[in-house]
């Protein structure tokens, strides 16, 4: 990421507003029109936020899978195979459009300046600030940890060979496991915490301040106009389904 781009500089606050306007846009209709404009008008501005799209790629994989195993599942459930093509169409352009600005907004914003955001420009509560930001800095922990563990097993001998099942009972031993230690770690690091006073309620400084200036403002008001236009051009094309009603 190239912290000098246009928008990636942006207020964290402002980045999760943008994107909190087109999922709640994109959540109101059920045809494919509106998440394809909106999902089009995202990936012209990747480079605005200093983000490559094989970095994009790479970091949105999950994403990725889980549209595919949604649109698989529509598949081979459905009785009607052409039918449900432009319903699973219609669905994974959606999961992309809302999912895909938040992962935008969350590669390009630190840590800590996002907790900062949420605190002097969200005005929300301190404890959960400070949560977000230690449940962020602990993400990366989940995967080394998950990588020891099948380490631990493999030098154990433990190894289900070419057995499905075998396959899956030790992926959800392994995720339990994985489980139980983020549950331990993370009441430790709320003891820790309630210990050094983040919860006081006593007044805090910040090491640095961050500002909501006009560009913000110009980025959530962006953000508005494209999900405006999505919803238009899904109205003129005659494609608009209300998800209620």
């Amino acid at each position: 990421m190239s912290p000098a781009a246009p928008l990636a500089a942006r207020n964290p606050a402002a980045k999760l507003a943008a994107a909190a306007v087109l999922t709640l846009a994109l959540v109101v209709s059920l045809d494919p029109v509106a998440p394809a404009v909106a999902l089009a008008a995202e990936l012209a501005v990747v480079p605005l936020f200093g983000l490559r799209y094989g970095t994009l790629a790479r970091r949105a994989w999950p994403l990725l899978v889980s549209v595919l195993g949604a649109v698989l599942t529509l598949f081979l459930f459905a009785q009607d195979r052409q039918q449900v093509a432009a319903s699973a169409l219609a669905l994974a352009l959606r999961l992309f459009a809302v999912a895909l600005p938040g992962v935008i907004a969350f590669a390009t914003t630190d840590p800590t300046d996002l907790a900062d955001a949420l605190v002097q420009n969200a005005r929300l509560p301190v404890r959960f600030a400070i949560g977000t930001l230690a449940a962020w800095r602990l993400v990366p922990l989940l995967g080394e940890e998950w990588r020891l563990i099948n380490l631990a097993r493999r030098a154990r001998g433990v190894d289900a060979g070419r057995n499905p099942v075998a396959r899956l009972r030790l992926f959800v031993s392994a995720a339990f496991t994985l489980l139980v230690g983020a549950i331990r770690r993370g009441t430790r690091l709320a003891a820790a915490m309630d210990a050094r006073g983040f919860d006081s309620g006593a007044p805090r400084t910040y090491a640095r301040r961050q500002t909501f200036g006009a560009a913000d403002a110009a980025l959530v008001g962006g953000a508005v106009c494209v999900a405006g236009l999505a919803l238009a051009v899904s109205v003129a094309a005659g494609a608009f389904r209300p998800l209620l009603g």
